[in-house]
């Protein structure tokens, strides 16, 4: 590659990550708004038309102290909207969080993945350039290289799609707090390149010493 593309490469990935969260529940819609509050430019992403009606109108889905007020701050920045088109989504982010849940499937032990797969499957049509995919969602051991297998198979960029995990510890009531300011941080990472993008991601909570 010329020194040029090189140099143009490395100032892309210097500049600050443009993120996606699919998934807007409890984990997403908390992830969304206080990344959005951090400084980062932020697209929510869910089927439920409703809830992307109610989250763009400043109206939490749920209760947890403090989030209201940041979603009004958020949506009043420009740093934050929602929307329910995936192909919008992968046109705008750079790292796109998967923050749908996993609940126990019925009469087993097991999670259902059924939304994880679902998210992934309909995001990588649309990924046309390189971009970090980023589980959040709890998933049993293996799904993370099943769904790499998957991603890079069915997005049109290929490898060049990536995939990692940063789980997420939430307390209920504490949900601010423990995405802003937590006492850990965790990331599951493929490559180099992964890791810095997550660094990028979370250089706010990082420079507090997290």
């Amino acid at each position: 590659m010329p020194e040029s593309a090189l140099s143009a490469q490395s100032a892309t990935d210097a500049e600050a990550p443009r993120l996606t969260v699919i998934g807007t529940g409890y984990l997403g819609a908390t992830h969304a708004i206080c990344m959005a509050v951090l400084g980062f430019d932020v697209l929510g992403v869910d089927t439920d038309v409703r809830k992307v009606e109610s989250l763009n109108a400043g109206e939490v889905p749920f209760f947890e102290p403090g989030l209201p007020e940041l979603l009004n701050k958020a949506l009043e920045s420009g740093r934050l909207r929602f929307t329910h088109r995936l192909a919008e989504a992968a046109e705008f982010g750079d790292v796109h969080f998967v923050c749908v849940g996993t609940p126990q499937q019925q009469g087993s032990d097991a999670a259902d993945l059924r939304y994880v797969d679902s998210a992934v499957t309909e995001l990588a049509p649309h990924l046309t350039r390189r971009a970090l995919v980023v589980g959040k969602s709890t998933v049993p051991v293996g799904t993370a290289a099943r769904l790499t297998g998957l991603l890079q198979r069915l997005a049109p960029a290929g490898s060049e799609v990536e995939l990692a995990w940063n789980p997420e510890f939430l307390r209920e009531g504490y949900a601010v707090e423990d995405t802003m300011r937590p006492d850990r941080l965790v990331f599951g990472v493929s490559s180099e390149w992964a890791e810095a993008r997550l660094r990028a991601v979370f250089a706010p909570v990082i420079d507090q010493g997290t």
